[in-house]
């Protein structure tokens, strides 16, 4: 059996987000999945993305892998998906990965970025892409919240995480917000991140940017391991998977 490693892009407007469900067909593993039986007859092939992408949420570096007996070569293998593939999904990269390669388990860290439209008016060009907030942010204080949020802490406060048995901690690297023109543009580079945490973060720093908190509330929050009743979820369409690191 070989592993086989993907990079893959798309857009995640129409889809059910990353993983594969009982109730839809509409997902973009389930999407690759059919190709890749269609591909080998192997209906039996597991695919393990780096990370579950929610619904509306795009991907520039998904990284993924699986198992499969194959005789096509690396280049065949990412000619024959591509060819069968939606135009919203795209496979930029294949590679024969080590025996014992995971996609998750592997992963030493991941970089997203949300995109915000701060525009009067929506950019009809990036309204898939963007979150339109048509009032201006305060830069400076969502960086004064950002720096409280680096480091290691338990970010059980910005997550949506079902289970009480998973670790909730987790490393933020770094978070880079920059200015250009109309558009705001948050960067978080981490070693993981929980399920809704970086739309729950930007959500907060929207709302700092707002004024409606202090850039030292982050320390309250994260003391609490509570999400607030009244902290904003940013939309999934600003978020995107921008890379994995291994």
């Amino acid at each position: 059996m070989r592993n086989i490693c993907f990079k893959i892009q798309y857009d995640g407007t129409r889809y059910s987000g990353w993983q594969r469900q009982g109730n839809t067909g509409n997902t973009i593993e389930e999407k690759l999945k059919n190709i890749l039986v269609k591909m080998t007859g192997d209906t039996s092939i597991e695919l393990h993305g780096s990370g579950r992408t929610d619904a509306g949420v795009h991907a520039e570096g998904q990284v993924a892998n699986c198992h499969m007996n194959t005789d096509l070569s690396a280049d065949e293998i990412l000619q024959y998906m591509n060819k069968y593939l939606p135009e919203d999904i795209s496979v930029k990269e294949v590679r024969e990965a080590a025996p014992r390669f995971h996609s998750r388990l592997n992963a030493k860290a991941k970089t997203y970025t949300y995109t915000i439209d701060t525009g009067v008016f929506s950019d009809v060009f990036m309204r898939k892409y963007a979150y339109h907030h048509p009032e201006k942010l305060n830069a400076d204080d969502m960086r004064k919240a950002a720096f409280y949020l680096l480091g290691e802490h338990d970010f059980k406060s910005f997550s949506d995480l079902k289970s009480n048995k998973k670790s909730t901690v987790r490393s933020i690297y770094s978070i880079d917000i920059s200015e250009n023109e109309n558009f705001i543009i948050i960067s978080y580079r981490g070693n993981g991140f929980l399920y809704h945490m970086v739309r729950l973060i930007t959500g907060f720093l929207i709302q700092v940017g707002e004024g409606k908190y202090a850039p030292e509330t982050v320390e309250e929050i994260l003391e609490r391991k509570e999400r607030l009743k009244d902290m904003m979820l940013a939309p999934a369409k600003g978020l995107k998977l921008l890379s994995v690191e291994y």
